[in-house]
């Protein structure tokens, strides 16, 4: 009887190298670039919309140093957070 354990890490290393391929030809994951880039953009130029979107998911922290740290991944005292670069 084969060793199917024998065969597991060649498994995920198909499996680890081919993922990045399968990501790039899926138009859900453009899509999806997009949308968080169309994101990022509002955020750094609608003070309106970071402040509404700092209040919903930061407002429901009650622990003091998780709430901080979500209000620093919106740039902390309300300015808009810097640009990101993606790498490609």
């Amino acid at each position: 009887m084969p060793s199917y354990s024998s065969m597991m890490p060649a498994a995920l290393l198909l499996i680890t190298v081919a993922a990045p391929a399968w990501a790039q030809s899926d138009p859900g994951a453009a899509a999806n670039v997009r949308q968080s880039d169309q994101y990022e953009q509002a955020l750094r130029s609608n003070p309106g919309f970071r402040a509404q979107r700092m209040k919903q998911e930061c407002g429901p922290i009650n622990d003091p140093e998780l709430h901080q740290q979500c209000v620093a991944s919106f740039g902390g005292d309300g300015s808009p957070p810097s640009a990101r670069k993606r790498q490609q």
